[in-house]
């Protein structure tokens, strides 16, 4: 199957990119070949791709995986994909959803589906939270997620501890994956060129997690980021959660000093605190 040219496409469909779903398309054959590789690693199984888009990464997991489930909400490119892949979608190699990535039933996708599955798509900025909050929830049925993401997401997904760009999302991301950025991808390797540079990361899910993600440790790491500047002690004040609970001798068991801030704190210290809380 030959590399599908986002630009070519559009022009023959009469379309153009939709900056309110952020669609920038990868328009280097060679960098989408190297993503599909990093997706699949050469273990078969399947791929759900959140964001078909035009195909160009769909075109590239073809040829490694066993099977892909491409998601995509823009019901004017849907006709495009069906066009372009229909020997694949004739054959079941190819499942195209139309729907909205941040509500798919990701388990009944995956459900019977050939193993390892793997979640990967370019996320758009604007989605990028509420998709990686999906990520998180399927934590326990993937093998691996490798997304897509702006340079300075993969920043915030791979810090650590007292970093700038460390918070509640590292947290929540880092309490059930290890995250790795695997390699830069440069704002040219799309069309339309977006304003900012990318990255791809990999997620392999830990087993066990550091922690569940329960409405305490939610509520923890929320409350310890949202006035980063406060000691812990007060921004963990008045916290429904932990009304009637001794906080400071919750702490001294836990290891933490509440003079500190949040970001000061490792997942498994957030963790920590939220098992004392709760017992």
């Amino acid at each position: 199957m030959s590399p599908v040219s986002p630009k070519e496409l559009l022009s023959e469909w009469s379309l153009r990119p939709k900056h309110h779903f952020g669609q920038n398309f990868l328009s280097n054959p060679d960098l989408v070949e190297k993503i599909a590789k990093q997706v699949v690693q050469g273990q078969g199984g399947t791929v759900i791709e959140i964001g078909a888009g035009l195909g160009a990464l769909t075109c590239a997991l073809l040829i490694q995986a066993t099977r892909v489930i491409g998601i995509e909400r823009d019901r004017e490119l849907i006709p495009v994909l069906r066009h372009v892949f229909s020997e694949a979608i004739d054959s079941g190699k190819l499942v195209l959803v139309e729907e909205d990535a941040k509500t798919t039933d990701y388990c009944h996708l995956f459900e019977a589906a050939p193993e390892p599955h793997v979640l990967t798509g370019n996320l758009p900025y604007q989605l990028t939270g509420p998709l990686l909050r999906r990520a998180v929830e399927l934590s326990e049925v993937i093998q691996r997620a490798v997304f897509m993401v702006q340079l300075e997401v993969a920043d915030r997904l791979c810090a650590q501890p007292s970093h700038p760009e460390y918070g509640a999302l590292t947290v929540f991301v880092q309490a059930c994956y290890s995250v790795r950025r695997v390699f830069t991808v440069g704002r040219g390797a799309f069309y339309p060129q977006p304003r900012v540079d990318s990255a791809i990361v990999e997620l392999i899910p830990l087993r066990p997690r550091i922690s569940d993600e329960t409405p305490l440790f939610r509520g923890l790491v929320q409350r310890a980021f949202q006035q980063r500047r406060k000691m812990l002690r007060n921004a963990w004040k008045g916290m429904p959660e932990v009304s009637g609970i001794d906080l400071a001798n919750a702490a001294t068991r836990a290891g933490i000093n509440l003079d500190s801030r949040g970001e000061t704190l490792s997942v498994l210290e957030f963790s920590r605190m939220a098992a004392e809380l709760g017992s």
